[in-house]
């Protein structure tokens, strides 16, 4: 699921006074934006009754709460391949890839932090943004590697009407994972609302880089271009 919030609206698609300082647009993709341009962040068995002795079953190992380091090489390694077909332009393998790289993003490498993430995701979508932002922010703080929780956690800020913190949580995911397409159209969104409109073109396009199939931000590239003829007219 990718969630994107706009003025006056969310939307949850399946396979998106003064100003505040914006995060400035990941140039080099994948390599992380410059540091300088980003907001600074705050970042033997029992004996048994009849003959003989009963022979007690060993448990079998639990399962590991965190993923294994060959585990997080192969999530990169899937990352990789399925990001090279996400931008082929023709076909329909794109979409295939593009829920394959939700799912894999959508995993913390805990049970905890993931159920945390989805009972923020449903008070999201059921309108309740103080717990949604309650449950996202003990999120972030017990998995500040988690660049979903960042992100999930900016839709809730901007729904919120706190720009400021939703501006921040947008570069940090950012900083984790560059590729993060839904972070970028989040922010080109913000953006365009605030008036910034190279700004927001310059998200808008970074994020069709990575994702070329994105219809929020293709339209959103046609309206800013529009504009800025009209503009210029």
């Amino acid at each position: 699921m990718i969630w994107l919030a706009g003025a006056g609206f969310v939307q949850a698609q399946s396979p998106e006074p003064m100003v505040p300082a914006v995060p400035a647009i990941p140039k080099n993709l994948p390599d992380p934006p410059s540091s300088d341009l980003m907001p600074d962040l705050p970042f033997p068995g029992p004996e048994g009754e009849g003959e003989g002795e009963a022979v007690t079953p060993e448990p079998e190992p639990a399962a590991p709460t965190e993923p294994t380091a060959e585990a997080r090489v192969r999530d990169a390694e899937d990352l990789d391949m399925l990001f090279a077909e996400l931008a082929q332009e023709g076909g329909e393998g794109w979409a295939r890839a593009e829920s394959d790289i939700l799912r894999v993003w959508s995993r913390s490498g805990s049970a905890a932090m993931d159920l945390l993430y989805k009972r923020g995701e449903a008070a999201l979508d059921a309108g309740d943004l103080p717990t949604a932002i309650g449950h996202l922010t003990a999120l972030t703080d017990h998995a500040p590697d988690f660049a979903s929780g960042w992100h999930l956690r900016a839709v809730a800020f901007y729904l919120d009407g706190d720009f400021g913190p939703a501006m921040a949580d947008l570069a940090r995911a950012l900083q984790l994972e560059p590729r993060y397409f839904p972070a970028l159209t989040q922010l080109a969104v913000m953006l365009e609302e605030v008036g910034e409109d190279q700004r927001a073109l310059e998200a808008y396009r970074a994020s069709l880089k990575i994702h070329p199939h994105q219809q929020d931000a293709q339209d959103g590239v046609t309206r800013l271009q529009q504009k800025t003829q009209g503009t210029d007219a």
